[in-house]
This record gives structure tokens, sequence and C-alpha cells, in this order.
């Protein structure tokens, strides 16, 4: 090896330790929680169990018209209406609207069009906001401090993969019960198992949010609002509604443009309806595709005369530049893929917690090995800080999510802002979490947050068999595979927070035999 080369891997190997480390504890947020993401129409589904399950997705046709009727009654006055139809993962139309300065939203049942009564809940969509907005911050910071977080990140994997000499080789290199090394090769293992993965989501993470990193290009083009709309319209479907006319006509058979649509893109392309200035001349009517039955999400929609019925427009190509990044941002939300094709994201998103976190752990690891012969009061600052952290932020966060979930099953129907105190208590028990590692010693602060959330996630299932009419035995037995499945999903990471909290409690006695290493040292 070249003295070159070897200095350049000690430079990456600096570079992708400290990237890594200043934004670890977010990263690590941020791809567990987008992870669950890819599951938040079945998470929504759960946490309102008093919504039947479908079994299968409605007629689009009928369902278009049911919604109509609903709204006609819920919001007759409305500028827009907004109608996202249910399919097999979501079990209700999903309707909002403009009504003066305000909107409005409601759930309605495909079949009938009317209200549906259940718990307020942001359901999965709060996981999924969470991993790229935060919360609780102004919207636009938080974007640009997670669009920092994700820059680092990319900064990491290219400088890891100049770091490694033998890549192919810690594909397959596992040493356990070797303190320090294991956590290296566990942490190499991740990260080379699903390098094109990572490097996929963490580029095209940034690409998502494009327009507010680099909004400078369309700013300074000639006729720059002109301009903005052109964007808007190659990036969405949904715009303000144009002037209505003021000469009221009935709004013309949407089951029609329903069928229309579907004729072109095939059963169930049909996702969503716009409806501008409905019972207006001159309302108009978007049908739009469904990103489920391809990679791109860049918009493709059919445009209606709203009173008429005639067919203006069909948007079904976008400019290349444009094309291009919605293939990335599909590639990015998955919404195209399947059932196993979803869990691999999943699975691969996990894999990226992981390596995050084994990444913080093994800095940890790294520099309390290098002073075992101190005790634990004479330990540097930021070590102990980095150990506080870490505790909280990986084993702390399962136990916030849990928390969560049971805030959904536990807090009154009729609180006022249920949603929101869900979301409260999210942030509590994390706090508390945090807490709870700045007092407790190091080891056993793992072992009792890791216990907790298996407590936690493994008596939900049966609180709501012994509380609840919809429980996973009465799901299986009637083929309910989004509610049971979520439930058995809940299971499996109660074992495996388990099988982690013995894992460390065993690790942690055998340390305390070993008369220097026991000054709560993190479990190797």
């Amino acid at each position: 090896m070249t003295a070159t080369a070897k200095s350049l891997r000690q430079a990456m190997a600096g570079l992708h330790t400290w990237t890594g480390l200043l934004f670890g504890w977010l990263l690590y947020a941020m791809f567990l929680t987008g992870a669950v993401s890819y599951f938040r129409e079945e998470i929504s589904q759960w946490m309102r169990p008093e919504v039947p399950a479908l079994g299968q997705a409605p007629d689009a046709a009928a369902s278009t018209a049911s919604a109509i009727a609903g709204l006609q009654l819920l919001a007759p006055g409305a500028s827009q209406w907004v109608i996202d139809l249910a399919d097999e993962r979501r079990n209700f139309i999903a309707a909002s609207w403009r009504l003066g300065g305000g909107h409005g939203r409601a759930m309605l049942d495909p079949l009938t069009g009317k209200a549906v009564l259940a718990r307020e809940t942001t359901g999965g969509e709060f996981f999924y906001y969470f991993h790229f907005s935060l919360h609780y911050l102004p919207r636009a910071p938080a974007r640009w401090l997670v669009g920092l977080a994700t820059m680092f990140m990319l900064v990491a994997i290219i400088s890891g993969v100049i770091t490694h000499k033998k890549i192919f080789t810690n594909f397959f290199t596992f040493r356990p019960g070797k303190g320090a090394r294991s956590w290296l090769d566990g942490h190499n293992m991740l990260s080379v198992w699903m390098l094109p993965f990572h490097l996929l989501i963490t580029y095209t993470g940034l690409i998502t949010l494009m327009t507010l990193y680099m909004p400078w290009g369309i700013d300074s083009a000639p006729g720059a609002a002109q301009a903005r709309q052109s964007l808007r319209a190659e990036m969405t479907a949904l715009m303000p509604p144009g002037a209505p006319s003021g000469r009221a006509a009935p709004l013309a058979d949407v089951r029609a443009m329903a069928r229309e649509a579907e004729r072109r893109w095939g059963s169930g392309g049909v996702s969503r309806l716009i409806v501008d200035h409905p019972g207006d001349a001159a309302s108009r009517v978007r049908v739009v595709r469904s990103d489920a039955t391809r990679v791109s999400v860049s918009p493709r929609y059919l445009v209606f005369d709203g009173a008429e019925g005639a067919l203006l427009e069909a948007r079904d190509h976008s400019e290349p530049a444009a094309e291009t990044r919605g293939v990335l941002y599909g590639l990015h939300l998955g919404r195209f893929a399947g059932v196993g094709l979803r869990w691999m994201y999943f699975l691969a998103s996990l894999a990226g917690a992981g390596m995050v976190a084994t990444g913080l752990v093994l800095w940890a690891v790294k520099r309390r090995a290098r002073r075992r012969h101190l005790d634990a009061e004479q330990l540097a600052v930021g070590l102990r800080l980095v150990e506080r952290l870490n505790i909280a932020a990986i084993a702390g966060l399962p136990v916030a999510m849990a928390a969560f979930f049971w805030g959904n099953r536990l807090l009154p129907a009729g609180i006022a802002g249920r949603p929101d105190w869900e979301i409260h208590l999210f942030f509590a028990a994390w706090l508390l979490m945090l807490f709870h590692a700045s007092v407790r010693p190091v080891r056993r602060a793992w072992t009792e947050q890791f216990g907790a959330a298996a407590v936690l996630c493994a008596t939900l299932p049966l609180w709501n068999l012994l509380a609840g009419k919809r429980h996973l035995l009465a799901a299986i037995r009637e083929a309910d595979w989004v509610f049971a499945g979520f439930e058995l999903a809940l299971l499996a990471a109660a074992a495996m927070f388990a099988a982690i909290a013995m894992k460390t409690a065993r690790v942690g006695q055998e340390l305390e035999a070993k008369p220097r290493v026991t000054s709560g040292g993190i479990p190797g």
C-alpha cells in the first residue's frame, strides 16, 4: 500500500467517524420511522379499530359516486373537493375540502359515502412526516436539518466505502463475543449487505426536497411566477382551483369519468379525484392515476369539464427532468411496491437503522476500551454523553413508539386534540428514556429500556384481546391480515427486544466478574 493511499484511508476514516457521530442519533430516528412508514396505511388501520376491514378494493366508479354524494352533504359550498379512494391498504375514503379560508376533512364509507365514526388519530402518518419534517419545529428549519443530516449520511457512506479495504470479506465476517471487533463486524455487515439500498435511499431522500434546498434556479428564471406554476404542475395534480363562473350547473356523472380513466390505466389505476368548484359551470374534475401501478410519482391525470363531463386534457407524460425526479422520488417512497417488495424496503431500512446504531455504539465501545483502567467518574464527559444519548436514541425510541400505540388505545375517545396527545405521549416517553439513561448505570439502562420496549409491544395484543372487539385471534379468524399482520409484527418486535435485553443482561453479568471492566461498560 502506498503512503498516499494509506493517508487517504486514514482521512476518510476520520471523516466517516465524525460525520456519522454528529448526526447519528437523528439519522437512526429517520431510518427507523422511515422503515415503519412503508406500512403507514396498515398502521393507520390498526389505530382505527372501529373501521372494519374491506377485504378487497371497492369499485372505483361506485366509490367516487358515493364520495360525491357524501361531500354534497358535508361541504356543499366548498371551492374544492379532494377524494382519496379506498384500496386494499386503506379501508375508507379520505375526503378533504376548501371552504372559505379554511379546510375540512372527513373519513367516508366507500360503499355509502356516509361519514365513518372512529377515534381521532394521526395513525401511521405521524411516523411518515416525522422522518423528514420532525415535530414541534417549524417546517422549513426542520427539513433543512433533515437535509443536512442526509448529506452527512451520504458523506459517511462514501467515506466508509473508501475506508474499507476488503468490502467483499466484510460481507461474510462476523466474530461474536469479541467486544469492539464484534461491533465493527456487525456495522460492516449491515453496511455492505444493503450498500446499494443505503446509497439509493440517501440520495433520493435529498431529491425529495430539492426545491427547498435549491430554489435559486426557479427564483432567478425569467417569469419566475409562471415558472413556479409550471414546476408545480410537473410535480403534483393538486393545484389551487381557478376562478368560478358564478353560474350554477350540476356536476356531471363522475362514474363515467372514473371508468374512462380505468379504461386507459387498468383496474385499480384510479386513486384520487379533485373537483374544483363543484356545482359551478366552470367546474373541473381531475381524475388522478394511482402511484401503486408505476415507479414514477410524476402526476398523471385526466381533466374533465365538471358540468359537461367532456374530457379536456390527458396528462400522460412529463418533461425529462421532471420524469427523472419523479422516478427517483418514487424509488424512495416505494409506493409501487407490492407486499413482498414493501417488506424488503422495511427490512433494508431497519438494516440502515442498525448500521447507524452499531456505528454509534462502536464509537463509545472503542473509547471506553482505551480507558478501561479508569472509573466511571473519570471518563471523558464526551464519552459519557455519547453513551447516554446512544441508549436514549437506540433503545428509547422503540419505547416511545410503543407508548404512542398505547396512547391510541388508552386516551379517552372524546378528549380534545386527541391526535396531538398521542404525539405528546410519544415525546414524553422518549424524554423519560433520556432521563432514565442519564441516571442509571449504562449497561443496566440498555437492559431496562429494551426490556420495557419488549413488555410494551408484547402486551398490546393482549390488551386488545381483553378489552377490544377487534383483536389478533378474531382478525386471523376473519382473514383480516392487515390487523393481524400488525399485531404479529408487534409480537415479533417484542421477541427481538426481549432477546436483546437478555443478551445485554447476560453480558453485563459476565463483565461484573472481571474487576477492571465492570464499571458500567457497554455490553460487548
